[in-house]
């Protein structure tokens, strides 16, 4: 198969896009400071072409998925049909027409699972892996961490913290919310459990005002956290400006940032030490590379956002950890939901690792190859 893509001549023509609305209840709940996450949605993108090559791509729609669909099918899909699925760049611009007004929401989050597909498609054509195609560093395998620890009782959070390390991860993410006293509390002791050599992150997914944050970032600084990831909401980047001048640990954000503009004001100064685009979201795997190497530009680290998505999200974002130079660790979401076990051939990350490291498909393109029967279980009617 690998021969047959390397040896297509020509152009390869789309001759179809279909948008695959998927649903799945989580084998355990993700608990954050917005709520109990039961189930979640994906949509899965397939692109047709006329040499037999079949891209898949992923998109961030964690509800109302059928939505995404339409947009896709009314606003998207007609300016794809015919064209070059090489010419990835030109038809990322032409999909951005679709719709006017600052770029973000579900247009981007829309493009970004076509986009990846398009680059299945790329590697497919040309026989080698995305990482390959990225022309980058070449890394064979990569840094994770296991996520997360829920915000939930004490007990419940001292078992998930036993289960990754007894799965040999080094370092763990924890989510963390309010009250303030609770989360000072829960980051001390689970740093008294771990030990001090297993490295501790805390996500807050925007649970606090600014002087909340400066307590929590106290009590993780004492505490040796290696990142503050989103205590703010993303908007409130006069607040990360004040955050980062009054707290001594690495702030980490981006997850929902659209495109690279967005990320601009608190890379460029440095307010942020980590920028953590979802691949799904940014616009695929083209807009997710531009934030990355602007990151690279202002000595920011790229840390991929992976969360309750699927296996294409994670193995997309595996590709560009490996080849982009200020990569420094991925998320490797824990949750075995059938988005990550069921969809392809490929293992989740969580499965695959081996002390904290993962390694880097091989095979064209993504290197994935689809379970359509579970695409058919888990689709939304």
């Amino acid at each position: 198969m690998d021969t047959a893509y390397a040896e297509t001549p020509g152009a390869v023509r789309i001759t179809d896009v279909i948008a695959h609305p998927l649903s799945q209840t989580l084998p355990t709940p993700t608990v954050t400071s917005w709520g109990v996450y039961s189930e979640v949605s994906i949509v899965l993108i397939e692109v047709r072409t006329d040499a037999g090559i079949v891209g898949v791509g992923e998109v961030l729609a964690r509800f109302s998925p059928r939505a995404y669909v339409e947009l896709i099918e009314t606003s998207l899909k007609p300016r794809l049909i015919g064209q070059d699925a090489r010419n990835i760049a030109a038809l990322w611009q032409s999909m951005r027409r679709a719709l006017s007004g600052r770029a973000g929401g579900m247009l981007i989050e829309a493009i970004a699972g076509i986009d990846i597909a398009l680059w299945d498609i790329l590697g497919k054509a040309a026989g080698l892996p995305i990482a390959k195609l990225l022309g980058g560093i070449g890394r064979e395998r990569i840094d994770v961490y296991a996520a997360a620890v829920n915000w939930v009782e004490d007990e419940d959070a001292d078992r998930e913290l036993e289960r990754y390390l007894g799965e040999g991860f080094p370092r763990i993410k924890v989510k963390m919310s309010n009250p303030v006293k609770e989360a000072c509390r829960r980051i001390e002791r689970l740093r008294k459990r771990a030990g001090d050599d297993v490295g501790l992150c805390v996500d807050a997914n925007w649970a606090y005002t600014l002087d909340q944050a400066v307590e929590v970032g106290k009590a993780l600084s004492a505490n040796g956290y290696f990142w503050f990831e989103e205590p703010l909401a993303p908007e409130n980047e006069q607040g990360y400006e004040e955050l980062r001048k009054r707290c001594d640990v690495p702030l980490a954000a981006g997850e929902s940032n659209f495109t690279a503009d967005q990320a601009r004001r608190l890379v460029a100064g440095r307010t942020l030490s980590i920028l953590q685009p979802d691949v799904a979201r940014a616009g695929g795997i083209t807009e997710t590379r531009r934030m990355a190497d602007y990151a690279a530009l202002h000595d920011v680290a790229y840390a991929p956002h992976i969360g309750m998505s699927g296996i294409i999200c994670e193995t997309a974002s595996v590709h560009l950890s490996a080849a982009l130079p200020n990569f420094q660790v991925m998320e490797c979401e824990c949750d075995l939901s059938p988005f990550k076990r069921d969809l392809a051939d490929l293992a989740p990350g969580c499965i695959r690792q081996a002390n904290g490291t993962l390694d880097v498909p091989t095979g064209p393109g993504l290197g994935i190859e689809i379970n359509w029967d579970a695409v058919s279980r888990l689709r939304t009617q």
